[in-house]
């Protein structure tokens, strides 16, 4: 079902388990009392039958007036995982009277898919109303990048617990959470320059020049009259050679792994190394505008020239989970240095690298967490490995299990495979490393 559409409300009980325990507790006392002749008792639980049957009369005429009410909620742009103080979702159009005793209740329940996995998180979060109020504030939030989907809808309850009617229609919505963001140290690169940007191409029928609206300045001679005339503008001959270079990085998101033996270890890996990717294009980004990126995944390519491409390439890039090792070509050579993003998941690495020579690679790789012994012997061997060597240990990123109950996500048991994913030793002209680890 597409993002925004409706169906019919599904079909559930109007008594909530403390409402149904109530109800057959008092009949059998009831049943019993009449059967020994306890005035007490059965004035007690026909007290209680009798709220029972108010409480159910007013709720079911309540919710039929409010069967076509269409509760909005929008949740954050961009949503990100982790956030400080938890993402707030705003649900509005809840223009409604309540009647006494009863309270308007709002539900989100569906599936996270983390890290844009095939395992799913089980996710369930409700918000009261306030009486008189017709917008609330409700907390959705996830521990780590990956894809939402579910419903959101109303539920008309009264205050003691007893009953639940459904409300109004529910609305389906599909949310891309981004990774938590990571920071570094900053960013240096020697861009390959030289290459032209698409918007500057001279046209077919211009070989040698391309043209421009004269600027003060401008000799009079590059003029071009004849064109001139034909607009009423003054046009200006530009040679070729004088066309504005722009710089491209070239950049390789390895998303390659086990899809089989998916765990919260190995997804806690690919969510890092989104993070760092992201980290590193929005930081060369700020420090010059002008930069193109080619990004290249095992799910596609993207070329991004601007801000909003950027932003449109994250919201792409926080459902792009694991895909199965794969035979692909090697990135052709080039005078410009290549920048590899990838995880100790990926035992293709080494042979997609040395495929790459005798053109630069810089290697940013998110390793499993060890201890600082291993991790320095780890860095050792990559600084070995390395022509210029720049091995960097970036701590420790951990994600706690705990956070997925306090955020309201059930992980899936599948999730809690004992596989652990062992570091991997990687050649490149410059490594940095980071490691990240999951705990209870």
């Amino acid at each position: 079902m597409k993002k925004g559409s409706f169906k019919k409300p599904r079909f559930l009980p109007v008594f909530t388990p403390i409402g149904a325990a109530v109800l057959l507790i008092s009949l059998i006392i009831l049943i019993r009392s009449l059967v020994t002749r306890n005035s007490y008792e059965i004035v007690i639980t026909s007290f209680i039958l009798l709220l029972l049957l108010i409480l159910c009369i007013f709720g079911l005429w309540k919710s039929k007036k409010c069967k076509d009410l269409v509760p909005l909620w929008k949740p954050p742009y961009p949503m990100t995982a982790a956030s400080y103080g938890g993402e707030q979702t705003m649900v509005s159009g809840l223009d409604v009277s309540v009647p006494l005793f009863f309270r308007l209740h709002f539900i989100i329940r569906g599936r996270f898919y983390p890290v844009g996995g095939g395992a799913f998180c089980a996710v369930f979060t409700e918000t009261s109303i306030p009486r008189g109020e017709t917008s609330v504030l409700l907390k959705l939030d996830f521990p780590v990048s990956g894809i939402f989907s579910g419903e959101g809808y109303c539920r008309l309850r009264d205050i003691f617990g007893l009953f639940s009617f459904s409300c109004g229609l529910p609305q389906q919505r599909r949310v891309n959470v981004r990774s938590s963001p990571c920071f570094g140290k900053n960013i240096y690169i020697n861009a390959q320059a030289g290459a032209e940007d698409k918007k500057h191409k001279q046209t077919l029928n211009e070989e040698r020049y391309y043209m421009r609206e004269y600027t003060p300045g401008d000799r009079l001679r590059d003029i071009n009259w004849k064109s001139s005339e034909k607009i009423d503008m003054l046009i200006t001959r530009i040679s070729t050679d004088n066309q504005e270079k722009v710089s491209r990085i070239e950049v390789y998101f390895r998303n390659f792994g086990s899809v089989k033996k998916l765990s919260l270890k190995t997804l806690w890996l690919l969510d890092r190394a989104k993070a760092r990717l992201s980290y590193f294009l929005r930081t060369l980004q700020d420090q010059n505008p002008s930069y193109i990126f080619d990004v290249r995944t095992g799910s596609g390519r993207w070329e991004i020239d601007n801000s909003e491409a950027l932003d449109n390439f994250f919201e792409e890039l926080a459902g792009i989970g694991f895909l199965p090792p794969q035979n692909e070509q090697a990135i052709p050579v080039s005078v410009g240095e290549l920048f590899v993003f990838s995880t100790a998941c990926d035992k293709k690495l080494n042979g997609f690298i040395t495929s790459c020579n005798p053109r630069p690679v810089t290697l940013f790789i998110t390793q499993p967490e060890i201890s600082a012994e291993s991790r320095y012997g780890v860095a050792s061997t990559m600084r070995s490995c390395a022509k210029d060597s720049d091995a960097k240990d970036g701590g420790v990123e951990t994600l706690y299990l705990s956070d997925f109950l306090a955020k309201n996500c059930i992980p899936s048991p599948r999730l809690f495979k004992r596989e652990k994913p062992k570091p991997l030793g990687a050649h490149a002209g410059r490594v940095e490393s980071n490691f990240a680890g999951v705990k209870l």
